[in-house]
């Protein structure tokens, strides 16, 4: 079953759209929230058809994910008191305290890592604003993890080319799969581990 030559293929069509950059904003803020598809698939070919740009489409990318996991955060912080009597029926609030107690320690670490893989970063940024880690840090973590990993992206492309293209193309439904497996694993590890 191929499913993500399309979608790379419609990537590629949309980074050629005069529109591109609000494309790419738009998806990058609604990835931080609830869109599945990450941004980096429109991202890498518009730093490759526009390779002088690639830095302006990273940080753009960079600040339209921030913006929407800010989105999260306030969504996570105001639904939890709408659930929280449905929470403490099912047994889940002692969960949420030492979940909340990670979130405390360490959110910034917690954020980061999430931002920059390829976890589902609107999980994290929901759970920030309903754990209450700092804004500052949820912030921050997400500028530096979402930074770090458009810039790493669009600038390894820039950088590649054609050939990195070419590559990209003939691998692109192996990849696809290993990275959407890796995230499989990484939630039943999460989801089974005592």
């Amino acid at each position: 079953m191929r499913l993500f030559a399309p979608l790379y293929d419609r990537a590629i069509g949309w980074a050629g759209h005069r529109h591109a950059p609000a494309y790419l904003a738009a998806l990058s803020a609604t990835e931080s929230v609830i869109f599945p598809v990450p941004p980096d698939v429109m991202l890498a070919p518009m730093a490759l058809a526009r390779p002088s740009h690639w830095w302006r489409f990273a940080l753009l990318c960079t600040l339209a994910s921030v913006g929407g996991g800010l989105l999260g955060y306030a969504l996570g912080h105001f639904a939890l008191d709408a659930i929280w009597p449905w929470m403490v029926s099912l047994g889940w609030d002692d969960t949420f305290a030492r979940i909340q107690g990670l979130f405390e320690r360490h959110g910034f670490w917690i954020v980061l890592v999430a931002a920059f893989t390829p976890i589902p970063y609107k999980v994290f940024t929901i759970a920030s604003g309903a754990t209450g880690i700092g804004l500052v840090a949820f912030v921050l973590g997400s500028l530096v993890g979402r930074g770090v990993r458009y810039f790493l992206v669009a600038g390894i492309v820039a950088w590649g080319g054609a050939r990195l293209e070419a590559l990209l193309r003939r691998y692109i439904e192996p990849l696809g799969w290993a990275v959407a497996a890796l995230v499989a694993i990484g939630v039943a590890w999460l989801e089974l581990r005592p």
